[in-house]
């Protein structure tokens, strides 16, 4: 791409600016979302029109984009709004506490079960959100506190975003990036994505019951991690879109097996070592009616959730077959004074709506109130209490949402996002760029919410820098860049604020954010160090 970015220390500092407000407000200073992404947001725009040179339109088109982006995710976050309202209600998180105890009292192997394998099936056949949005309130069905019920999907699901979905991230950059082998790329990016696999499985433990909950949990975890990334890396050489989901599935089964082993199918005495769950847990609350729910009919939602995801997104001619309804709206070219320039598109981030996850959680959510209603368990004034509580949770994160997103558009089209990737490589030697690329991933995920995204808008900038750097290997990088941005998904706003909303902890996004930073301090380290073996011991 040619243009006369500015690619100075400042320029570079400035474009970072927003991103580190918006961390800083919502981590340091605990404000609010909405008005940490509107501030956030504020800010690209006046160092979009200020420094580089952004005319309005350049602005409108960026804005139009985020907005489209986050009407995307919103299509995930109100139809898990509705669905955790309308079983809520029901008593059926109580039912399924209860009935889950029958199969498992060791509450640690049921948080890996549901936060870790459960999270990551659903990431494989779903993605964008779904695993946070489903897996939270199940965690706090079983007694899990609300704020760990979110972290542990967060961080359990993201090792599974890059092929995951059907492998649709892997497409996106096959189709963006030349390489010259592909297997081996994907080989490179499905060892480093067993990084943030293993060590999610070993957080999750940590956080139950720290280093005696590591003990308890180390062989599930071997175990599952095994199938998990072992399957994914060894599929990688045979079918790409398959190779998270086979594993997943494999994984779902392997729990029944786990769950016979004495280990992990009785209490483990960790109850008193643990903060991790609510102090009611064998207790009714107050506030919960009881309900004669059995666990199988308060899980119904979910059933037909599962079932109907896979049958549609996990068998490839059916899914193909629901996505030729799809649309997007045609967005005009644009350029800055610097001769950054965004290309026109025809039609910019179609949605198929028969394939999109959103659409499963609303069908979900439908058929759960009738069911719920035909077994008599709601109250009077339910449907309205429903309707209510989905609106009160749902305004605040869909304002959030368009803020973070929108920001992340105007960036990219003022040539800021550019200027950030590009400013690394000029500073850096091949071996330093291979590990920042895992960074740079874990940003654009931050940024946008998405591994796709992220790769789409770094991948081909990475392209360009292997090219005028000798050393570099496209394969390194573009791995790197696409762990990274898996990691990411465990730190993006948008996923947070998905995940306090169907939580019901709306403005504890703070509290949420500080175990997962942990988790990609740690994960990306990990992956950084594994980069630089592989670009110093095999270098393709």
């Amino acid at each position: 791409m040619d243009h006369n970015l500015p690619i100075t220390l400042v320029y570079w500092l400035i474009a970072l600016l927003p991103l580190a407000a918006l961390l800083v407000m919502l981590v340091l200073l605990k404000w609010s979302a909405p008005v940490s992404g509107g501030v956030a947001l504020a800010i690209a725009l006046a160092t979009s029109f200020l420094l580089y040179q952004a005319p309005f339109n350049n602005a409108l088109v960026g804005i139009g984009k985020g907005a489209w982006d986050a009407f995307f995710i919103l299509l995930v976050v109100w139809p898990a709004l509705i669905l955790y309202q309308v079983t809520d209600k029901a008593g059926a998180f109580q039912a399924i506490r209860k009935g889950i105890q029958k199969y498992s009292k060791n509450y640690l192997f049921l948080v890996l079960a549901f936060g870790w394998v459960f999270a990551s099936f659903l990431q494989g056949i779903a993605g964008f959100g779904t695993p946070i949005a489903v897996v939270a309130p199940l965690l706090i069905g079983i007694g899990v506190k609300p704020v760990t019920a979110v972290v542990i999907p967060l961080i359990g699901h993201a090792w599974a975003n890059m092929f995951g979905s059907l492998a649709v991230s892997w497409l996106a950059t096959i189709n963006i990036v030349d390489f010259e082998n592909q297997s081996l790329a994907a080989l490179y990016m499905a060892v480093l994505l067993w990084i943030p696999n293993i060590v999610a499985g070993i957080m999750i433990c940590w956080l139950f019951a720290k280093w005696k909950g590591v003990k308890q949990g180390i062989w599930a975890v071997l175990i599952i991690s095994l199938i998990h990334g072992g399957g994914q890396l060894a599929l990688t050489q045979v079918n790409p879109t398959l190779s998270n989901f086979i594993p997943a599935i494999v994984a779902i089964g392997a729990l029944f097996v786990l769950a016979k082993w004495k280990r992990y199918s009785e209490d483990a005495g960790l109850k008193e070592e643990t903060d991790v769950l609510q102090e009611d847990e064998n207790d009714e609350d107050e506030d919960e009616k009881d309900t004669d729910l059995s666990m199988n009919q308060a899980f119904m939602p979910y059933y037909v959730l599962t079932v109907l995801s896979v049958l549609a997104l996990g068998i490839p001619f059916i899914q193909s077959f629901l996505s030729q309804i799809e649309f997007g709206f045609p967005f005009p070219g644009v350029g800055t004074g610097y001769d950054y320039t965004v290309e026109a598109v025809d039609a910019y981030s179609p949605i198929a709506p028969f394939t999109h996850p959103g659409f499963y959680l609303l069908v979900a959510a439908i058929f759960g109130y009738f069911w719920f209603k035909s077994k008599g368990v709601y109250e009077d004034g339910s449907l309205k209490e429903i309707r209510k509580e989905t609106v009160d949770n749902g305004i605040g994160s869909s304002l959030a949402i368009l803020a973070f997103l929108t920001m992340t558009q105007v960036l990219e089209h003022a040539g800021q996002t550019t200027v950030l990737a590009l400013g690394i490589g000029e500073v850096s030697p091949p071996v330093v760029y291979v590990a920042l690329a895992n960074i740079i991933g874990i940003a654009g995920a931050f940024m946008t919410s998405s591994n796709t995204s992220s790769n789409i808008l770094f991948s081909p900038l990475h392209e360009n820098v292997v090219q005028s750097m000798d050393g570099l290997n496209l394969s390194h990088v573009i791995a790197a860049q696409s762990a990274g941005g898996a990691i990411g998904n465990a730190i993006a706003p948008s996923n947070v604020i998905l995940g306090t909303s169907t939580a019901g902890i709306k403005g504890k996004d703070s509290e949420v954010f500080k175990p997962t930073l942990v988790f990609c301090l740690i994960t990306g380290l990990l992956v950084s160090a594994v980069s630089i073996v592989l670009h110093l011991f095999f270098p393709g």
